[in-house]
């Protein structure tokens, strides 16, 4: 075998190798990408939460002036916000499906309970004239919508990775790597929906 057919037959496996490498390498920082785009849009969905779970200890305490009565459903109230504000910050640490799971369904439970205490505002008239009451409901209502669009970027940035990562030949690269699947935040069902509005 001549000299130059012997390099061509070493340069050909070991040229494709290194291409096979590189794009290897290409897929994987593109996933790594895409998986701390969600990682962030995930972020922004931390932030509102948090600003909730913070109003919500203001509005208990101010309708607490007015409910005295009402302890139990003021309670439920607490309980269940310490219990989601607990769950984002497990997820916070780690997105992990079973942590946003967890996550989804304390704000769930929160929504509930925020909805049955706004069922007995309504039946006091000098509950809803207060001041602060109406500021915190603004807020409160305004950190819904925020939490409404954060929810759905995050849900873009989870189904671009779900795709990728499940796209041949990325998934080959994220099996080997351990992209694991992102859980996007489900919506509500429209009972809970109904019992999330913040209303007066």
């Amino acid at each position: 075998m001549n000299p130059a057919a012997a390099t061509i037959t070493w340069y050909i496996p070991v040229s494709a190798l290194l291409v096979a490498i590189f794009y290897s390498i290409t897929l994987f920082n593109r996933l790594v990408r895409l998986d701390n785009e969600r990682k962030n849009a995930f972020s922004q969905i931390s932030v509102q939460l948090k600003r909730r779970h913070d109003l919500i200890p203001n509005l208990v305490e101010t309708a607490k002036g007015y409910l005295r009565h009402e302890r139990q459903t003021l309670e439920a109230v607490i309980n269940a916000r310490n219990h989601a504000d607990t769950a984002r910050k497990t997820a916070d640490r780690s997105p992990t499906p079973e942590a946003m799971g967890a996550l989804m369904g304390a704000e769930q439970r929160l929504g509930g309970v925020l909805g049955n205490l706004f069922a007995v505002v309504e039946q006091y008239p000098e509950i809803k004239a207060d001041q602060t009451m109406a500021r915190l409901h603004e807020e409160l209502t305004s950190t819904e919508n925020r939490i409404a669009f954060a929810r759905q970027a995050f849900n873009d940035a989870v189904m671009v990775y779900n795709t990728r990562r499940a796209s041949f030949p990325d998934t080959l690269v994220a099996r080997m790597a351990g992209f694991q699947e992102a859980m996007p935040w489900d919506d509500l069902t429209a009972e809970e929906r109904a019992a999330v509005q913040v209303t007066f």
